[in-house]
Order: structure tokens, then C-alpha cells, then sequence
């Protein structure tokens, strides 16, 4: 009876490895659960749902996309709003539209929104080992297809574009351990409001960060690494949104556009009597 209870609490090799399998095969079965037709449609309902509750979604020029080829791609970013995740799917079918979008998300969130899985996002239990282990592992089976693209709101929680220091989740500095071909490519999200009634999407890609010139670091080193190239595109960003100047960025998505029905109703008649062309944007005058 005692050495049953010893072995109970320390495992033998052969049960290590096949936790360790437990592990992978977990993986292998959340990243299948991804449906082409759920993804075509969910990308439907959140363009709309862009198109509807903001004025537009709008890149910033100064550095273009990477490629849509490019492999073993990780797109990290920053985690301002409940957005977020609405405005990852529409990136991903934006720029990389043979791609597969992956991302992880909380797995109680999972729970209560299990649609997700279909779309490619993945649960990881927060603050665990387990958590930590089926994360790298789901992230090992991303990086066996070329197919996919990994999506990360790397801060792990919701945080004011402002704050400083970004103070990244550790884990995503491990994937440079994976696979010296992942490239890490910062994304920095923002909203703001301009002189429109719905808010503005803005969106800014960072110069690439291959894993390659990453790997011989302590994870310390990368973290720090991955955060001041997410900070400087950040930074970026806000310069863009704070000068307020649309030429700076190229529209990706037109949103909603006018004040009010029916004030917009009274613009479109004086625009008649005098013979011009109705705009309903408060930008564009009366």
C-alpha cells in the first residue's frame, strides 16, 4: 500500500512520456477542430459587425504587411479591447486569405464561446503548467503546416495602449525555442475617435523579428526583444492616431458613415437645392 502511494505521487519515465502524449494529442485535437465553413461565415458576421460599429478599419502605410507566404508567421499584438479578437479574424482573411488563423484564448472563455474552436483559436488554462504545456505543444502542431498563421494578443489580459512596460505573457517568447523559421511580426491595435460619431480601427505592422536571431538568447533576452518591437510599433501608432491625418493610412474597411437619420435626412435635402452631391460624413460639411 505504501509504495503504491509513492508511485502515485512521482511518476515512472514511461508515465512521464505518456503525459507527454497526452499533451500532443490534446493539441492535435484542438487545432482539428477548425471548419472551413464556420470560419467563412464568423469572418461574414464580424466584417459586418466592423463595417456597422466603427467609421472604418485603417493600415498604417509606413511598414507594409509581411508577405502572405511567408511561413511559420506569428502575428503578436497588443490587447486594448474586447475587439481584439474580432479585429485578428479580419486581419488574417485581409492579408493572409489562404491562410489558417490560430489563436489561443482562455479555455473557460472556450467554454462558454465554443464556436471558437471552429474558427482555429485553441483553449490554454491560465497561470498553470498544464496551461503552459498545451500551449507549446498546440503551437508545435501550428508550425507543422505552413498553412497557418499564429495570432497572439500577447499581453494575456485587456490593457490601455499607454501603459508601460508592455510585459508580454513569457510563453510566447519560448516559440523562438520551437523553430528557428518562426518569424515574429508586432501588430499594434488602436482605437480612437476623430471627427466622426463611430470610432476608428487603426492598425500598425512592426519590422519583422526573425526566431533565428533570437535563439542563442536566455528567454529574457527574447521577451525583452519581442516587447520593444511591439512598444515601438505601439509608439508609432499613437504618433499616427494623435496627428489624426487618414492620408497616413490606407482604408481597409469602410464602416458606418452619417450623425443621425434624420439630421442626415435634412443634410441630403440641402445638399439637393444646391445641386450637390450628399456626403453623409460630418467631416464632409453640410
Amino acid at each position: 500500500m505504501r509504495s503504491t502511494a509513492i508511485a502515485g505521487r512521482c511518476p515512472l519515465p514511461s508515465e512521464a512520456g505518456s503525459t507527454k502524449d497526452r499533451t500532443a494529442e490534446r493539441a492535435r485535437r484542438a487545432i482539428a477542430q477548425r471548419s472551413e465553413p464556420t470560419v467563412r461565415f464568423f469572418s461574414w458576421v464580424f466584417e459586418r459587425s466592423l463595417r456597422s460599429d466603427f467609421h472604418a478599419v485603417r493600415l498604417a502605410q509606413a511598414e507594409p504587411p509581411p508577405a502572405p507566404d511567408t511561413p511559420h508567421l506569428v502575428i503578436y499584438c497588443n490587447h486594448p479591447s474586447w475587439w481584439d479578437a474580432v479585429v485578428c479574424v479580419f486581419v488574417a482573411r485581409t492579408f493572409f486569405p489562404r491562410r489558417h488563423f490560430r489563436a489561443p484564448i482562455d479555455a473557460a472563455m472556450l467554454q462558454r464561446y465554443g464556436f471558437m474552436a471552429k474558427i482555429g483559436l485553441f483553449g490554454v488554462e491560465k497561470n498553470s503548467r498544464k496551461g503552459a504545456a498545451d500551449f507549446l505543444a498546440a503551437c508545435r502542431e501550428v508550425f507543422r503546416d505552413d498553412r497557418n498563421v499564429l495570432m497572439l494578443t500577447a499581453q494575456g489580459r485587456f490593457a490601455d495602449c499607454r501603459e508601460r512596460p508592455l510585459a508580454l505573457e513569457g510563453g510566447v517568447a519560448h516559440l523562438a525555442a520551437l523553430d528557428e523559421r518562426v518569424v515574429f511580426v508586432p501588430l499594434a491595435i488602436e482605437y480612437c475617435l476623430w471627427q466622426e460619431r463611430q470610432a476608428e480601427v487603426l492598425l500598425r505592422f512592426g519590422k519583422p523579428l526573425p526566431a533565428r536571431e533570437m535563439t542563442d538568447r536566455p528567454v529574457g533576452e527574447r521577451r525583452e526583444m519581442l516587447e520593444t518591437a511591439l512598444e515601438d510599433t505601439m509608439s508609432a501608432l499613437a504618433r499616427d492616431a494623435i496627428a489624426r491625418n487618414e492620408a497616413a493610412f490606407t482604408t481597409i474597411l469602410a464602416g458606418k458613415r452619417g450623425i443621425n437619420p434624420l439630421y442626415d435626412s435634412w443634410r441630403r435635402f440641402q445638399a439637393l437645392l444646391r445641386g450637390r452631391r450628399f456626403n453623409p460624413e460630418h467631416g464632409a460639411g453640410p
